[in-house]
C-alpha cells in the first residue's frame, strides 16, 4: 500500500529498486573513492608507521560513514513528492 491507500503500481515499484540500486552504486563508489584519497598514500608510500595506521584507520571510519550518508541521502530524496517540470520527477496528481 503506498501512501494514498491504494497499491503501488509496477512502474512504481521499478521506480524504486532502480533508486535503490544507483543509491547503493553511488555510495559504494564515493566510499571507495574516499577510502582510496585517504588511506591511498599509507597503501602506495612508506610513510611513518603511525602516520600510516592514523590515515588507514581514518579511512577505515570514513568511508562507512559516506556511505551511509549517500544511501541515506539518495533514498530520502526519492521519497519526496515529486516536483513537475523536473527531469526524472514526474508531479503527483
Amino acid at each position: 500500500m503506498d501512501a494514498h491507500g491504494g497499491r503501488r503500481s509496477q512502474a512504481e515499484r521499478d521506480a524504486m529498486t532502480v533508486e535503490i540500486g544507483y543509491a547503493l552504486v553511488s555510495a559504494t563508489f564515493a566510499a571507495a573513492v574516499l577510502f582510496g584519497a585517504v588511506a591511498g598514500p599509507a597503501l602506495l608510500f612508506d610513510l611513518p608507521r603511525p602516520l600510516s595506521t592514523v590515515l588507514l584507520r581514518l579511512g577505515l571510519v570514513v568511508a562507512p560513514l559516506v556511505f551511509t550518508a549517500r544511501v541515506v541521502s539518495v533514498l530520502l530524496r526519492f521519497r519526496w513528492p515529486g516536483r513537475p517540470g523536473e527531469p526524472g520527477r514526474p508531479g503527483r496528481p
